[in-house]
């Protein structure tokens, strides 16, 4: 299916693609070998001494950009590695909308963040980014994203949503991190009660696995067998992958079949209320609760088989062998009081280990620079050590130091010399193997849903719907449009745990990608869509429509050379064409299809 600008011009749109395409989507490319091929380049001159007023409410985050400088530079100075340049402000305004609330920014974003002095723009730009209301909706949908991954009966739908809306509640509160993930730990109640924090226990209930085998139900066994929500909580909390000591020792690490077994008993005690549909597509889902049974694996043991067949048990004992106070979970609480249960005693043992605020550290940098300290961001062990070990050691210390503070956390990330260095390397830092020293921005895709949201937001889809303060109607229209879009890019864009996978925007999947009626219709629209929007305020200029179209779509200014070669083309094809605004939907069609658009740089 060609898009709307292509009726009954075939010709023209190859024309179009073939002139602008290899372009504008090899366009990060061709900057990065000019580059290269000089001999020299001129190392990244230090910014500015930023102001001594922290934003408001904000810890010293200040101290922590430091850190991050001087060991990064370090590294630099050790390896012999000139950094990138650094990015332009286009350049960053684009990085930073996409990283800290998922979208592209708009032009009147653009436009205020250029008016600021050039000493405090970035500092203030990722300060209002972080106080705006997508910061916490976006956060709840990445969050959401890696606690019930993208697939199955809890990977979208009712549980997924009411799960998203309880996160986003959090971050809107920028609840401190180590709360937040023992309020998932220990989470119980109905699981649509997104207000009283019932919501948090779809983490759970989307990962209890196969119910417990008959003979062994109930006093002694429990219900369910809790495998798949062992090594979730492991793996997203401590970055210790311990799936596969289900059924042997870690093959490179010190973790033992023993302790994931030991961990599995802490999760014994837990019951659920309700059955969920086996699958997404039937009838609403019903409401789930979660608690715990105090009846259930009354001793406390679990009972696993090694591979020569040997049959072991074993308590409530944690990674670093401590074990659990069984007197303390069977206490009878006190007047209005919970019940303290094994799960209560999992997440202090969680939050107490060396490796919590490490691998939140680790996976908020690997958010940032599309890489961590350690990679896979979730596999710390002996033989995969971090590519920084000190300075993801002072980051956690730090992390830790300031309560946890995720904003805090991301101001200094976002602030550092590193996050402000361009995508484009040199002849010192072009290898992949220098990738860990952080000497340039790296790549990355956007996620099905960052593409999402760029897209409404270029094509101003919601004039379609009204206006941008949608009212509940709209924004259930929004929901289901981006759910139906989600369907199809998932499939090219992610694996079914909610990770992203490398994606290099060609164009053949970019067209198959957006090639949709929707997206067609959006480019097309003659009422107050994009195309018609820059029209009118051109007021008939060519450069003014085409860099409103740039600066909407890329979020930066075309080049001369790239106004003389669109201009060209236009010229050369404008015979015959009746509607004045074809062209420049072709333009935006090709801008929004090419790599630049599709990657985060």
């Amino acid at each position: 299916m060609l898009p709307p600008a292509a009726r009954g011009s075939v010709w023209k749109r190859v024309i179009v693609l073939a002139v602008c395409l290899p372009l504008f989507g090899g366009l990060l490319v061709v900057v990065q070998r000019s580059v290269l091929a000089k001999d020299e380049q001129k190392p990244a001159s230090g910014a500015k001494a930023a102001p001594t007023t922290s934003p408001s409410g904000s810890k010293n985050w200040k101290e922590t950009v430091k850190i991050i400088d001087e060991h990064l530079e370090k590294g630099w100075a050790d390896n012999k590695v000139t950094p990138a340049i650094p990015c332009d402000d286009y350049e960053f305004i684009r990085r930073a909308t996409l990283d800290i609330i998922g979208r592209i920014a708009t032009p009147e974003e653009i436009e205020q963040f250029l008016k600021e002095s050039k000493e405090v723009r970035r500092e203030k730009l990722v300060d209002r980014l972080l106080q705006s209301e997508e910061y916490p909706r976006y956060w709840g949908t990445v969050w959401t994203n890696w606690l019930l991954s993208r697939s199955g009966v809890f990977g979208r739908g009712a549980y997924h949503e009411w799960m998203h809306t309880w996160v986003e509640s959090e971050f809107a509160e920028n609840i401190p991190y180590d709360k937040f993930v023992k309020k998932l730990i220990t989470a119980s109640g109905k699981n649509n009660d997104t207000k009283d924090g019932g919501a948090a226990a779809n983490f759970i209930l989307a990962h209890l696995g196969e119910n417990v085998a008959r003979e062994e139900m109930g006093a002694k066994g429990g219900r369910f067998e809790a495998v798949p929500i062992t090594s979730r909580i492991t793996r997203l909390f401590l970055g210790v992958q311990t799936q596969c000591t289900q059924c042997h020792d870690h093959p490179f690490g010190k973790e033992k079949q023993q302790q994931f077994w030991g961990i599995n008993v802490f999760l014994r005690q837990v019951d659920r209320v309700g059955q969920p549909p086996i699958m997404r597509q039937m009838a609403a889902a019903p409401t789930l609760e979660l608690k715990d049974n105090p009846n259930f694996n009354k001793d406390a043991k679990v009972y696993y088989e090694k591979r020569n067949g040997v049959v072991l048990e074993t308590g409530p004992v944690f990674l670093d062998g401590s074990k659990l106070d069984l007197k303390k979970v069977n206490l009878k609480p006190g007047k209005d009081e919970q019940p303290w249960t094994r799960r209560d005693g999992l997440a202090e043992l969680i939050l107490e280990h060396p490796n919590f605020p490490k691998a939140a550290v680790n996976r908020m940098w690997a958010h940032f620079f599309g890489k961590g300290f350690v990679n896979p961001i979730d596999d710390f062990h002996e033989q995969n050590q971090p590519s920084n070990p000190e300075l993801l050691d002072e980051l956690g210390t730090q992390f830790k130091h300031y309560g946890y503070d995720l904003k805090t956390l991301i101001r200094a990330i976002c602030n550092s010399k590193a996050y402000g260095l361009s995508s484009v390397t040199n002849k010192t830092n072009a290898q992949p193997t220098q990738d860990n020293l952080f000497s340039h921005m790296m790549l990355k895709a956007m996620s099905p849903e960052q593409l999402f949201e760029s897209l409404w937001t270029a094509t101003h889809w919601e004039v379609k719907l009204g206006r941008s303060k949608l009212t509940d109607k709209q924004n259930t229209e929004k929901s289901g449009l981006k759910n139906q879009w989600l369907s199809s890019l998932i499939n090219g864009f992610g694996d079914d745990e909610g990770n992203e996978v490398n994606f290099n925007g060609t164009v053949v999947q970019a067209l198959m990608m957006m090639n949709g009626k929707d997206i067609n219709d959006a480019i097309s629209r003659k009422d107050d869509g994009t195309v018609a929007r820059a029209i009118v305020r051109s007021k008939g200029s060519f450069d003014r429509t085409v860099t409103d179209l740039y600066l909407v779509s890329l979020n930066r200014k075309p080049t001369s050379q790239e106004l003389s070669k669109i201009r060209k083309a236009m010229y050369l094809n404008k015979s015959g064409e009746k509607d004045i605004a074809a062209p420049y939907q072709d333009v935006f069609w090709a801008l929004l299809n090419s790599n630049e658009f599709l990657l985060n740089h």
